[in-house]
């Protein structure tokens, strides 16, 4: 996933990266938070609470390309494609498929007059064919949009994010594996200006997009996924992890900053913010990972935490947003305010969590294993 690659049942004695587990959980918990309180300033970033949480996208890349650069980057010799291939489909498909299931099945309920017009009006048999098309990660044609926000994945818009997980997969066991550090370095400086480029003229300030399949959104998401993958992939190859103290405690608190902190600028100076967000992406997050890799976990509660965390991280992710467009709908149509809007929200993060927690128990977790067991070489 854009969510890293734990559990990919390797049986080796390759160093774990706990604390990587734990911040890709600590994003995704954001990730939630952010969503929620989006569906109160709707229109309006400025009202928004926690402003750049959009973010944790762009991080999740770039732990994904450090991740499998450190996993597989030594592997091609006793490893083909084919195996390659499969072992990521394993990792990421179970909960794609349970993702697009769950937003199928809550979709009527997310119907909205002024947000999700075409909700009501999708047939059953629509609803169906894409739910189990999105099933394959296909992408959908902004014409066969049944929600109305032109998502490529209508019943679960963050799996687009999964999409190009998928491509920065297919692009690493094809091209960038082979890649020398020098080539690797300069495709890195490249995909880091051209990012830098869109954060400094993106007409609304920020990174934001990348989830419909037309000429911008997919411009948006290639940018979005190549610098930081490719950064990951090169820290991989090239950074000599330290001793951090505190590690997952000092890098949480500075993801959870950088993530948070209020949009910058205003109308006139849209500028700002972007800048803000690509010097975030392109400094800020790769030094995160670093501090993240260079620490160590002390005594029994920390462990379980950040295991805890790397457990629901991607089942959050990707289950979480079914969830969101019932709130979102409730909150627009009946105009319902922040101190309003508590208790249900509170109520959506726990079952957020309690979701995606039973979903990697229960599912994601023993449907791994059993494919693992018949399908991959040992």
């Amino acid at each position: 996933m854009i969510m890293g690659t734990p559990g990919t049942f390797f049986s080796d004695t390759k160093r774990h990266y706990q604390i990587l587990d734990g911040l890709r959980g600590v994003a995704a918990l954001v990730v939630v938070v952010f969503h929620i309180l989006e569906a109160f300033s709707i229109g309006n970033p400025y009202d928004q609470i926690i402003n750049h949480g959009y973010l944790a996208v762009d991080f999740f890349f770039l732990l994904s390309g450090f991740v499998i650069g450190y996993a597989y980057d030594d592997r091609w010799g006793k490893m083909s494609l084919k195996d390659f291939f499969k072992r990521r489909l394993i990792r990421l498909h179970p909960m794609i498929i349970l993702g697009m299931l769950l937003g199928g099945l809550l979709f009527y309920y997310g119907a909205s007059t002024v947000l999700f017009p075409l909700v009501n009006d999708t047939p059953v048999w629509k609803l169906i064919l894409i739910t189990l098309v999105g099933m394959t990660l296909v992408p959908v044609l902004p014409s066969m949009d049944i929600r109305g926000w032109s998502e490529m994945h209508p019943v679960n818009g963050p799996a687009w994010t999964l999409f190009f997980e998928y491509v920065g997969n297919i692009l690493y066991a094809l091209i960038f594996r082979h890649l020398s550090k020098t080539v690797l370095i300069i495709l890195t400086v490249i995909s880091g200006g051209v990012l830098l480029h869109w954060g400094l003229t993106s007409p609304m300030g920020f990174m934001a997009g990348g989830w419909s399949f037309d000429g911008l959104q997919l411009r948006i998401g290639f940018t979005r996924l190549l610098y930081p993958f490719l950064a990951g992939l090169l820290m991989s190859r090239t950074i000599k992890p330290g001793s951090i103290k505190n590690a997952f405690l000092w890098s949480s608190l500075l993801l959870v900053i950088i993530l948070a902190l209020p949009r910058f600028g205003d109308k006139d100076t849209h500028w700002i913010n972007g800048l803000y967000e690509a010097l975030a992406i392109i400094v800020v997050f790769p030094v995160i990972v670093y501090m993240g890799a260079s620490g160590s976990i002390k005594g029994k509660v920390l462990s379980r935490v950040c295991n805890f965390l790397g457990d629901i991280s991607y089942p959050i992710y990707i289950t979480h947003y079914v969830f969101i467009y019932i709130i979102t709908a409730w909150v627009v149509d009946n105009q319902v305010s922040y101190a309003d809007g508590v208790l249900w929200s509170v109520v959506t993060f726990v079952v957020s969590v309690a979701v995606a927690y039973g979903a990697f128990k229960f599912y994601d977790l023993p449907v791994r294993r059993w494919l693992t067991q018949r399908w991959v070489k040992k």
